[in-house]
């Protein structure tokens, strides 16, 4: 019965994420995680693999994940809607039409510009901290369940004891509850 299963029935092994340092830069941290995200058949990326990266500090301690969404805020911080990354881009914006960039339209120059720039921004200073501390993987899938929604979490660090083994999603649980209605 699925609800029986353990977490390290379903979790993702930790060999099977990408991880980077608190220190790296997003770019380097975005190249690496979009390796694993994509299947690449016939040139072209097939949504096929993890979307989230776990951050490790120096001594190999899970201290943050970086997501699709934190990834783009960063990125691109007029999507989060602050006032003063809105007018910073339009800043850079102006700028670069001042300078006549004309071999792209002016307003992808600005965002190519402005995810370049902010591509060097330390994984650390912008990663989501880890809440909670995670779950053992001899927890019940119910009882995971539990903490993912209270703590509001779509990934839950998983450990064997005090060692980070795996990592938890909440595609993984919706897929062990799936498998009920399959039954």
């Amino acid at each position: 019965m699925p609800l029986n299963k353990q977490i390290r029935d379903i979790m993702v092994p930790i060999t099977e994420y990408v991880t980077t340092r608190e220190d790296r830069t997003l770019k380097e941290a975005v190249l690496d995680l979009r390796k694993i995200y994509c299947k690449v058949e016939t040139d072209e990326c097939t949504k096929a693999g993890r979307r989230t990266c776990l951050v490790l500090d120096s001594d190999s301690t899970l201290t943050g994940i970086i997501d699709f969404q934190s990834i783009l805020k960063t990125l691109i911080p007029e999507i989060a809607g602050g006032i003063g990354e809105k007018l910073a881009s339009l800043e850079k914006s102006v700028a670069l039409a001042e300078s006549g960039v004309t071999e792209m339209d002016k307003s992808n120059a600005g965002l190519a510009q402005r995810v370049l720039t902010h591509a060097e921004t330390r994984v650390g200073d912008m990663m989501l901290r880890v809440r909670g501390k995670g779950i053992q993987a001899d927890d019940h899938l119910i009882e995971s369940l539990r903490t993912m929604h209270r703590l509001k979490v779509t990934v839950m660090p998983v450990y064997d004891e005090n060692k980070l083994v795996g990592v938890l999603q909440d595609s993984d649980l919706f897929l062990a509850v799936a498998d009920i209605l399959n039954q």
